[in-house]
């Protein structure tokens, strides 16, 4: 697994639209508030243009890509946090997910009533963070009051949380030790999370709406992605290959895929990079956190693998794609014999040698 996301957002912004142009999970989408009652969750391929080229060096094995989850939520209302509109259902569905994509309205659709609090994106923004913060104050309070009088360190730590979200700073700013990370899973606060903005428009969008929302992006230190959610949505319905959906975007003025330019995103946001292997039957891509291990990554693998590790032979696919040919790069001395220290880098191919 890539890494897993959950789109936020008032009712009525269009995250069931985006949803489905992603994933091609079918999630319901009307013009009414609370039409998604549950979440809605999508496995998708994440595209992968070396995996493509490794494969072709390597027809006889099957080729799996590393894969990302989408939760399509329920829209968020003002009061969410003590149960006004679907909320604590929705608050509590987004606890597992690894980043929050914020959608904010952009587009223009008489169709689609502006729900209240979306008359403007920053109202829209701080609605939301407003429900995130207030919710994990509740949490943080709980948290405080089942701790043991000898917990000192824990009790200082959410101490300045509840203080800090009291005063709307979020739990992913502060610097955290290894001690008070781990025990924070147990709680896994909303506002801990990285977030991604997502402007959805249309092609009359009011040009103001997006500068707001990435003056509101820039605050927060993250990014924007505009992304037309109707066209979107259109080239996924239309039985088109690769070739014909490029070209079918580059009509609308768009280089690459919403998709495409979500995962690169997200990738970013999350610090992660990929590794292939070419071992069994399987040419496949794998996911990691960037600054990880050849032992942390051959226990992504299998625990075995970590456990009996003796080394890692390592060629950057880039090298190996050039050479074409993966025994021939052995022979001539591209493979390079790494021990469990090093540190993976974003298309190393790596093979794993162990002792069992």
């Amino acid at each position: 697994m890539g890494f897993s996301c959950g789109f936020l957002g008032l009712p009525n912004v269009g995250k069931s639209t985006l949803f489905n142009a992603l994933s091609a999970a079918g999630a319901k989408v009307e013009g009414y508030p609370f039409c998604t009652t549950e979440a809605q969750v999508g496995t998708v391929k994440v595209p992968d243009e070396k995996l493509d080229g490794l494969a072709k060096l390597l027809p006889e094995k099957e080729k799996v890509y590393t894969q990302i989850e989408f939760y399509d939520l329920a829209g968020l209302v003002e009061g969410a946090h003590h149960g006004e509109g679907l909320g604590n259902q929705f608050l509590s569905e987004i606890r597992g997910v690894d980043a929050l994509i914020h959608v904010v309205r952009c587009f223009e659709n008489s169709d689609v009533p502006l729900e209240e609090g979306a008359s403007s994106p920053r109202k829209n923004i701080e609605t939301i963070k407003s429900e995130l913060l207030l919710k994990d104050l509740e949490t943080v309070e709980k948290r405080l009051s089942s701790l043991d009088r000898e917990e000192d360190q824990l009790k200082e730590l959410y101490e300045k949380l509840k203080e800090d979200l009291e005063t709307g700073i979020p739990v992913r700013d502060h610097e955290l030790t290894p001690y008070e990370r781990e025990d924070l899973k147990s709680i896994s606060p909303l506002t801990g999370k990285p977030v991604l903005y997502v402007a959805n428009v249309s092609e009359d969008a009011p040009e103001e709406c997006l500068r707001a929302v990435e003056a509101h992006a820039e605050e927060d230190e993250t990014e924007v992605l505009a992304i037309n959610g109707e066209i979107e949505s259109e080239v996924r319905e239309l039985d088109l290959s690769d070739e014909e959906r490029t070209e079918y975007l580059q009509e609308w003025g768009l280089e690459e895929s919403a998709l495409d330019r979500l995962v690169r995103a997200g990738y970013d946001l999350l610090n992660l990079v990929t590794f292939y292997t070419t071992d069994g039957p399987e040419v496949r891509a794998w996911t990691i956190p960037e600054g990880s291990t050849a032992l942390e990554a051959a226990g992504k693998i299998h625990s075995d693998f970590a456990d009996n590790f003796i080394y890692a032979e390592v060629v950057s696919i880039e090298e190996l794609l050039d050479h074409g040919d993966m025994q021939g790069a052995r022979e001539d001395g591209l493979l390079n014999r790494r021990g469990e220290d090093y540190e993976i880098e974003d298309g190393d191919v790596v093979h794993f040698v162990s002792s069992r």
